[in-house]
């Protein structure tokens, strides 16, 4: 056995020791310890996710490029926000040691240029244009983008959420910063790129939300993707089968906002 892989299981059999003498439970982990760090899942069951996280066994354990999964979509667009948070982030939590999560947040936006900067329409309004500076800003500051995302988009008020999301997932983040991206240089460029990206697709966009698979989009892939990004993940996933791949979501969003 590996000195590493050695480490960890001891760290994981003290760890089993505290959680145990601290009452906690364990009827629901029934495997050996060397497979408690085997998935998330796994880890999670044992109650030892944290130290499974730490020793970085379970990235050890790939062999393979995780699965690119991009988003191009908009804030408002009720078929983006379906997706995002009944299917996208779910199997991001499930996968994510398999997976890799790109949010372009701009969907049939039109930009204009405007002197030596650019401005905005949106489909959805203002509110949209807002929205997708905002969510655009929380992407380049903080590495809990997504949570905060999901979190702003499961709200009946996603814009009016972005205070209390960020201070719940990345409380280290001011909104005075995310405030000062938005309305500055910085947020502007940001966009610019977002617009740049999603007018680079090939093919084309026609819808949002418009997902593309290790940077490719078909109607298959699509339509794969939105009736169970999870079997297509794992299924397209080359690596070891992490043990969760043996489930898949029930739910299916097929709204789009056209052009």
């Amino acid at each position: 056995m590996m000195k590493m892989e050695m480490k960890v299981l001891l760290l994981l059999v003290f760890s089993a020791c505290f959680l145990t003498a601290r009452g906690a439970s364990s009827s629901s982990c029934n495997l050996p310890p060397a497979r408690w760090c085997s998935s998330l899942e796994t880890a999670a069951r044992c109650g030892v996710l944290k130290q499974c996280l730490e020793s970085d066994f379970l990235r050890s354990r790939q062999t393979s490029e995780p699965v690119q999964v991009a988003l191009y979509y908009e804030s408002l667009c009720p078929g983006c926000r379906g997706f995002l948070t009944g299917m996208l982030f779910p199997t991001w939590v499930l996968l994510n040691q398999i997976m890799s999560v790109t949010l372009v947040p701009y969907g049939n936006a039109q930009e204009k240029p405007d002197g030596q900067k650019y401005t905005y329409e949106c489909q959805h309004g203002k509110q949209e244009c807002l929205g997708n500076m905002i969510e655009t800003c929380i992407l380049n500051m903080t590495d809990a983008a997504f949570p905060i995302i999901f979190c702003m988009e499961s709200s009946s008020d996603v814009i009016g959420s972005a205070e209390s999301c960020v201070k719940l997932y990345a409380p280290e983040l001011s909104m005075d910063k995310v405030m000062s991206c938005m309305n500055g240089d910085q947020g502007i460029q940001l966009m610019h790129q977002n617009a740049m990206a999603t007018r680079a697709l090939k093919p084309p966009h026609q819808y949002v939300p418009w997902v593309t698979i290790n940077g490719e989009h078909t109607e298959d892939l699509q339509d794969k993707a939105m009736s169970s990004l999870f079997t297509l993940v794992c299924s397209l996933y080359k690596g070891p089968k992490p043990e969760v791949c043996g489930g898949t979501p029930k739910q299916h969003y097929r709204s789009y906002c056209n052009q």
